[in-house]
């Protein structure tokens, strides 16, 4: 949505962002719908969404990245057993996503591949992430109806076991929250949302960027802004170098409580074969994996 009209500046009325944002937002708001409305091209589309019913759906946006999605599968299946884990193959690379649905198969793990996305390229990446988010809800979720259901960036890694669900027992929906300004959102790598919230209310995972918010801040009007933050607990985020002797930013993770984000994007590209390979190395310490294939 763009931004209240008493929030813009006497510069912002001069350069008419007032009517280019609304212009713009309902652009988008017309492209999202009708990428939502695509229906799934899968055969085995209706086992997949009946196998949702009653559970706890854990969902993975894939982008391009295998070895991401089997090592973490293997780790969710192994601490986190009670969920269904689903990999929602959102890749532009079709032979990427080509060793995605493979693997899946091999190991037997959910999957589905997305509709060719509206947004393309690194700079639209947050864009279409949420649309992604979005289709899975419209197309998986909404008629597979879940006890409750969960997103995750391909890049984080349970390392023990643990129970991301439990506090949906108090709350309606959970997660890492992200502040701009004195607004609030939870990250769409790690949040989590009763079934019946999501009925409730009519949850959207665009952004919300004319007022701040990346992937998952489209739902500031309808559900953050009516909730105080305070009532959900923080998890303790830790940022360190996974190489030994290098700098904090040329080696970047971070330790969300026991999950361990690799955050691909960031860090110094000299340095991103080390990393990957520091990271699995740490993996495989945790929890012996298997190799893919």
């Amino acid at each position: 949505m763009p931004k209240r009209l008493s929030e813009h500046t006497f510069r912002d009325w001069i350069k008419l962002r007032p009517i280019l944002q609304s212009i713009k937002s309902r652009r988008y708001r017309m492209i999202d719908r009708a990428y939502c409305r695509i229906a799934p091209s899968d055969a085995a589309i209706d086992s997949l969404i009946a196998s949702c019913a009653g559970r706890q759906v854990l969902v993975t946006i894939a982008f391009n990245d295998a070895e991401l999605i089997q090592v973490q599968s293997q780790l969710v299946r192994r601490f986190i057993p009670q969920a269904l884990h689903l990999i929602a193959d959102n890749s532009s690379d079709a032979t990427a996503a080509q060793a995605i649905r493979s693997d899946c198969r091999t190991h037997q793990v959910p999957y589905v591949r997305l509709p060719r996305n509206p947004w393309q390229g690194l700079a639209a990446a947050s864009r279409s992430h949420g649309q992604a988010m979005n289709w899975v809800l419209r197309q998986i979720l909404t008629p597979g109806r879940p006890v409750s259901f969960g997103y995750i960036d391909h890049d984080l890694f349970p390392t023990r076991p643990c129970d991301p669900f439990a506090p949906l027992e108090s709350l309606p929906f959970y997660g890492d929250k992200r502040w701009a300004g004195n607004r609030w959102f939870l990250w769409a790598g790690y949040c989590f949302f009763r079934f019946e919230q999501a009925e409730r209310t009519r949850l959207d995972f665009s952004q919300d960027w004319f007022i701040g918010l990346d992937t998952g801040g489209a739902n500031w009007a309808q559900l953050y802004s009516q909730w105080d933050p305070s009532r959900l607990p923080d998890r303790p985020i830790r940022e360190t170098s996974i190489l030994p002797g290098v700098e904090l930013r040329q080696a970047y993770v971070e330790w969300r409580e026991d999950w361990l984000h690799e955050v691909g994007l960031a860090g110094d590209s000299a340095f991103k074969a080390q990393k990957r390979a520091a990271v699995l190395r740490l993996l495989e310490d945790r929890a012996p994996l298997s190799k893919a294939g």
